[in-house]
């Protein structure tokens, strides 16, 4: 029997098509190639040309601008795994002299370290790197454009002082860094810093006429980091694969879900945009976006996954403006998710029932408020008020028999199971808040204890 991830309905597949043609006939691009995978397998490839019989495919290069922060952020956590850094440290701690050394790396990672967007003139994206051969031509006098950690503030320079970071910790530059411990392992072998044929030229589209202008293709040098790289739909999606689960090669789990999160607090009311360790947030529609976009002149790129769907989208166009990308490949993805929803895995019971763990499932109350304790299969724990309403997480089982919080208001919080002398348990421990059996119960140790006489009517 055919997988479900393996083929798309006939009307889903002509929707994708006409969303790309339609995007490159209005945005009036070049070309444009796009490509959307589902359950870890590409489902659906498309392309447009203005060039009859020139119409790019999975391995064309296309240049990928911003999205090359990404992989950089993957070398970064990469140190940090190994130890040999922390996010909470000083630039100046690793890379001294870059006049930049009191923000941390985290907030590098985030965008919020304050320092401008842009370099000095002239326009970086469009002028060779060896007119800024030093840190200092790089950032001049931009390093405090706003006080660090107190904004978002999008920072290409930022992105160059980590890959210098990279290159400092490691010995070697951050292009060969790149290759041997991201491109490689990941088999991104369509990857690369300068462009390799089959490659689309980069081009500008006249704003009032139908007219096309070459754009200039630079090495970035120093910049690099921040947008060098050239890529195609195939090794992205390859790369989104990696982005939605870990690759213990390259990086956990844990550590790309890290990513994902928020670096700073977002703005009051739910947000909509956000920023995690070089991923981009987006909510759309009810669906969660993680990914990144990216422009440099005669280039547009995005790739958005909704691990919700598990459905990705990436598209890649030659010009330099007029396709909100973005939109595209977020519609790809709200395309495929909406006209063939996810079909859930079988539901399978518990491999082995662990017994101590199966009685702390069911009611645990928090002072008056009932909450309801399940185990996963992964010896995992979910805590969720009965009436859904409140405070609820999903556990995570640490080596000491604790739990820790992966989400919501527990997140990184431990759950702990104090027990009576016999063995017996007593109560739960979640961040000092007591769980007890019973509302109350005069047989835990409720913090400020319980009134001997009892619960009571109004009369008594």
């Amino acid at each position: 029997m055919t997988s479900p991830a393996e083929q798309l309905l006939p009307g889903t597949r002509r929707a994708l098509l006409h969303r790309v043609a339609t995007a490159q006939a209005e945005g009036r691009t070049p070309s444009l190639v796009a490509a959307v995978q589902r359950q870890g397998q590409v489902v659906w490839e498309g392309a447009r040309s203005c060039v009859d019989g020139h119409a790019p495919d999975s391995e064309t290069q296309f240049r990928i601008g911003s999205l090359t922060k990404t992989f950089t952020a993957v070398l970064v956590m990469r140190l940090r795994d190994e130890g040999l850094l922390d996010l909470a440290d000083p630039l100046e701690k690793h890379l001294p002299g870059t006049g930049a050394g009191d923000v941390t790396i985290h907030q590098l990672l985030g965008h919020s370290a304050g320092l401008g967007a842009e370099t000095t003139a002239p326009w970086w994206e469009r002028t060779p790197g060896s007119l800024r051969p030093t840190l200092a031509d790089v950032l001049d006098e931009q390093v405090a454009m706003h006080p660090p950690g107190n904004r978002h503030h999008y920072s290409n320079p930022g992105y160059t002082l980590l890959g210098s970071l990279v290159e400092a910790v490691r010995g070697a530059s951050w292009e060969e860094v790149l290759r041997r411990e991201v491109l490689e392992p990941l088999g991104l072998h369509r990857t690369s810093s300068l462009p390799q044929a089959p490659h689309a030229g980069g081009w500008a589209v006249h704003p009032w006429a139908d007219a096309l202008l070459p754009e200039p293709a630079e090495d970035l040098g120093l910049m690099a980091p921040a947008g060098q790289l050239w890529s195609t739909t195939a090794d992205l999606l390859r790369f989104a694969a990696f982005l939605a689960e870990g690759d213990d090669r390259v990086l956990g789990a844990a550590s790309v879900e890290e990513m994902k999160q928020p670096s700073a607090a977002p703005a009051p009311g739910e947000w909509v945009d956000h920023y995690g360790l070089g991923l981009q947030l987006v909510r759309r529609k009810g669906r969660t976006f993680i990914g990144h976009t990216g422009s440099l002149p005669g280039f547009l790129a995005a790739l958005w996954v909704s691990t919700e769907d598990d459905v990705t989208a990436v598209v890649l166009v030659n010009a330099t403006s007029g396709v909100a990308i973005g939109e595209v490949a977020a519609d790809l993805v709200d395309i495929v998710a909406e006209a063939e929803p996810r079909i859930p895995e079988p539901w399978r019971p518990l491999p082995e029932v662990d017994a101590e763990l199966l009685a702390l499932t069911g009611l645990w109350y928090w002072a008056t408020r009932p909450n309801i304790l399940t185990l996963h299969a992964d010896r995992g724990l979910e805590l969720r008020p009965v009436n859904g309403q409140g405070r609820g997480a999903r556990f995570t089982a640490r080596p000491d028999g604790t739990w820790v919080g992966l989400d919501g208001y527990y997140a990184g919080e431990t759950l702990r199971i104090v027990r009576n002398p016999d063995g017996s348990v007593n109560h739960l421990d979640l961040g000092s808040f007591v769980f007890t059996r019973e509302p109350y119960d005069p047989a835990a140790a409720v913090p400020g204890g319980v009134d001997e006489a009892g619960w009571r009517g109004l009369g008594d």
